[in-house]
């Protein structure tokens, strides 16, 4: 049975104090409460991640990292590898977030290689992917999906499959307060989940959780959640408020 997921994106937001605290919140409001198959995922800034994973040690929230370099190491100013996040306690990363493909010039194929080095240092890999507002428009969005994940993802081995988590996010329902209906999330779902399917098996595609990210709040969660082919989701702005989250966490 696939894992439900609750996955905050925190992004650029929080100093050390704040997350530390943030993080606290969250395990405690979870404590005693049963997950029933559900994994609750932060992804703090790089500067707070060693010291989030610290406080989230021993509770049942899971830490990930925002980003990495596909390289082992080397001349690249500002970037963190793989290695670097396993030495700090971090063994999930996100990777393909609308945000570094559009702002920092992220490729298909770059992203290629980071799934590759991920994978090498066995971390797990929150692998995102969506399409923009014209796309969608256009009626382009079942086919840019399509081309995103087959670029990033279906050159790995079915067995690479076990640390993969697929976020569809679109993109114009991102930081916008416009989020996919409930129907709609459905339909892009049960799609992601066919072409893997056919790449590769049913019951490989049955097992791999498929978050939504684009605008999850409490208000609007339950109904998203409650389709049969959507795992939870990867939150941004409702992440950073304890209750929010937890109403979230909740939803699932």
């Amino acid at each position: 049975m696939r894992a439900k997921v609750v996955a905050g994106n925190w992004k650029m937001n929080n100093d050390l104090a704040a997350s530390k605290l943030l993080v606290k919140q969250i395990a405690k409001s979870i404590k005693r409460k049963p997950l029933k198959n559900t994994r609750v995922i932060v992804a703090p800034t790089f500067v707070s991640l060693e010291k989030v994973a610290k406080k989230a040690k021993g509770t049942k929230v899971e830490v990930a990292a925002q980003n990495m370099h596909q390289a082992k190491n080397g001349a690249f100013t500002g970037e963190i590898s793989a290695e670097m996040l396993k030495s700090v306690g971090v063994k999930i990363v996100i990777l393909g977030h609308s945000e570094r493909r559009e702002y920092f010039g992220e490729t298909d194929a770059i992203l290629a290689e980071k799934v590759n080095t991920a994978l090498e240092n066995k971390l797990e890999i929150i692998f995102c992917f969506g399409e923009v507002l014209a796309d969608r428009k256009a009626n382009n969005h079942f086919k840019v999906v399509e081309t995103q994940i087959k670029n990033g993802l279906f050159h790995l081995e079915a067995s690479a499959w076990d640390r993969i988590i697929l976020a569809y996010e679109p993109v114009w329902a991102i930081g916008t307060g416009e989020t996919a209906s409930p129907e709609q999330a459905q339909e892009m779902h049960a799609f992601i989940r066919k072409i893997v399917a056919d790449k590769y098996d049913e019951k490989l595609s049955e097992n791999v959780s498929i978050l939504y990210g684009g605008s999850v709040k409490p208000s609007n969660a339950q109904e998203i959640f409650s389709k049969p082919d959507v795992d939870g989701g990867l939150i941004g702005g409702a992440a950073l408020n304890k209750d929010d989250f937890k109403a979230i966490i909740d939803a699932i």
